[in-house]
């Protein structure tokens, strides 16, 4: 199920950040890449990115860039983006949920209750986007026979980071991909939850420079948002993706067992132990 030019991804939630990355490193395989998000321009939103550039550079790259202005609190919108690409493409061999709401408030130190409610937005865009993209994507992935899914998750599923909210959407996506593999397993869809490291993205390099004392080991040992793009495009390259299917996996481990580099050449190193493992899954299945 080898990313090429006649494959057809779909990346959530990638004006910037690990979206982009992610978009980039699987257009760069020469796939054609659907591009989501709410910022149209530069200057629309706090951060630099957009659409419309992400898929401008996956052009540059080789592949295919389809930018699509989506709302994925919107439900009528995300139906609206998988019926663009049945139409356009007829199927769709990899979907990555990687939308999520980053509110403000969110590393305040102290307890949840002192920080904005509106942190569970997180709970609408992060965990509900990824079932709500997914609901709409399985036929697409169905009807080529395979695919692969993605939830972007981080090691806040396992241990207390930045409070319970986010803990919870994580926690959430990891368990969803166990469980909704059970049911895309006949299909031969792959079905993974993927724990990403600290990532250099355009909001963490804000922070590094502007107190560069403080963070300078935490920067040199950050991933690229390219890292997990690039692994997710060795596992469905690999000869068996349903050998992960149901799982939660580290993308630094899943990255070393598939061979894959970061940008610079570099491997980064798994947090395992320091923030804790996966969880492992009861295999029994009720219905």
């Amino acid at each position: 199920m080898g990313l090429t030019a006649d494959r057809v991804a779909v990346v959530t939630g990638a004006s910037r950040g690990a979206g982009k990355g992610i978009a980039l490193a699987l257009g760069e395989t020469g796939a054609t890449v659907y591009v989501t998000g709410r910022t149209r321009a530069d200057g629309d939103a706090d951060l630099p990115g957009s659409v419309y550039a992400t898929a401008k550079e996956i052009d540059e790259r080789g592949g295919t860039g389809v930018p699509v202005i989506c709302d994925h609190s919107d439900d009528e919108q995300v139906r609206a983006l998988f019926e663009q690409v049945g139409r356009e493409r007829g199927g769709l061999d990899v979907l990555v949920n990687n939308a999520f709401t980053i509110p403000d408030g969110l590393t305040r130190k102290g307890p949840f209750w002192e920080k904005p409610l509106a942190l569970q937005s997180m709970l609408d865009v992060g965990m509900r986007s990824a079932y709500v993209a997914t609901y709409y994507a399985a036929p697409l992935l169905v009807r080529g026979g395979g695919g692969l899914v993605v939830n972007t998750s981080s090691f806040g599923g396992r241990c207390y980071m930045h409070g319970p909210a986010y803990g919870a959407g994580k926690a959430a996506v990891d368990k969803m991909a166990h469980d909704m593999a059970v049911d895309f397993r006949p299909y031969n869809v792959a079905v993974i939850s993927l724990w990403m490291g600290l990532l250099k993205t355009e909001r963490n390099k804000a922070l590094f420079d502007g107190v560069p004392d403080k963070y300078a080991s935490f920067a040199a040992g950050a991933e690229s948002p390219e890292f997990s793009g690039r692994v997710i495009d060795a596992l469905a390259r690999s000869a068996d993706p349903m050998k992960w299917t149901g799982r939660v996996l580290i993308g630094a481990e899943l990255g070393e067992e598939l061979g894959v580099t970061d940008i610079d050449g570099g491997k980064p190193r798994s947090h395992r132990g320091m923030l804790g493992d996966p969880p492992e899954f009861n295999p029994a299945v009720v219905e």
